[in-house]
């Protein structure tokens, strides 16, 4: 935590993802709706027209269609590093269920926190920071202000 309340950590990929081959950090997701319920419309709805789409654009993610006896619809995502989120979809529509998994399928399965600064490096520098005179020969003396000498 910080002095601002909230927790923040520098820019990073996940374990320099893209930088070779991108592999979607999306493991598992799975759908659970009521077969009958009227909260579960948009699910079935989704389940009907879009999962098979979604499947095909992301082989890499196993989708599991869990029909139960449950009040609350709900879709689970499972990523690579083990965190798991739950997102709640009662009535919501299939297209807005469908920006949901795509929305699920293109994050990384960490926190979203606020990054402290736009660039960092794991390996800073030594030199120390320059200036005007860092290279500056020792035997000009020092620096006269104004054109006059001070005596």
């Amino acid at each position: 935590m910080t002095a601002r309340g909230t927790a923040s950590r520098f820019l990073q990929g996940v374990l320099r993802n893209g930088v070779g081959r991108y592999v979607c950090q999306l493991k598992r997701l799975s759908l659970v709706f009521s077969r009958s319920g009227q909260s579960s419309l948009g699910v079935r709805g989704f389940i009907e027209e879009g999962v098979v789409d979604f499947a095909k654009k992301h082989p890499g993610t196993v989708v599991y269609v869990s029909p139960e006896s449950c009040r609350i619809p709900k879709i689970v995502a499972e990523y690579l590093n083990g965190n798991v989120k739950e997102e709640v979809v009662t009535c919501k529509t299939a297209r807005e269920i469908g920006d949901l998994v795509t929305k699920l399928a293109n994050q990384s399965g960490l926190d979203i926190i606020r990054i402290r600064k736009p660039f960092h490096t794991d390996s800073p520098s030594i030199q120390g920071q320059w200036h005007p005179f860092t290279n500056r020969p020792p035997s000009v003396g020092p620096i006269r202000h104004g054109g006059r000498e001070d005596k």
